[in-house]
């Protein structure tokens, strides 16, 4: 049984982007925010791309993922930074090479953990960052199933 989507339940995103522009009005539940692309590529600069808040997904639930784990352990861990980079690198070694289009996505992620830490919590830590669910999410791959609606259909408000 299908049930209706509307902007206010958890995890629907509703993304509305216009005729004339690349800046793209998100609803997310009951938040709202914008995403844009670059000048250089047509968008106004008005917020973060796209790629941008992927990475901050990945980073604040690696984040949330160690804080929730050195609370749980009582360790003294004071703070949690997470820097991420995303970029396009060729596949060296895959049987589509050949086609001049064999790509990967890359994401470096770096921690910086606060606080009086042991070595060996600093690298327990690090092992338990691996484990965020959006990570796994990334890693084990995503099916994405799209539905055409007529074009007299609309979302809920």
């Amino acid at each position: 049984m299908e049930t209706a989507l509307t902007s206010a339940e958890p995890h629907t995103v509703v993304v509305r982007v216009g005729a004339d522009a690349l800046l793209a009005d998100v609803q997310a539940g009951r938040h709202t925010f914008v995403l844009d692309e670059p000048e250089n590529v047509g968008g106004q600069d008005r917020g973060p791309t796209p790629y941008d808040m992927l990475l901050s997904a990945l980073g604040a639930c690696t984040a949330i993922t160690l804080r929730l784990y050195a609370t749980q352990k009582k360790w003294p861990l004071t703070g949690i930074e997470v820097r991420l980079r995303h970029r396009r690198v060729h596949v060296v070694d895959c049987e589509a090479c050949e086609s001049g289009d064999a790509r990967m996505d890359e994401v470096h992620k770096e921690l910086r953990l606060l606080g009086e830490l042991s070595e060996e919590q600093r690298q327990r830590l690090e092992q338990i960052s691996h484990k965020c669910p959006v990570q796994k999410t990334l890693m084990a791959g995503v099916r994405i199933s799209t539905t055409l609606l007529p074009a007299e259909a609309s979302f809920p408000a």
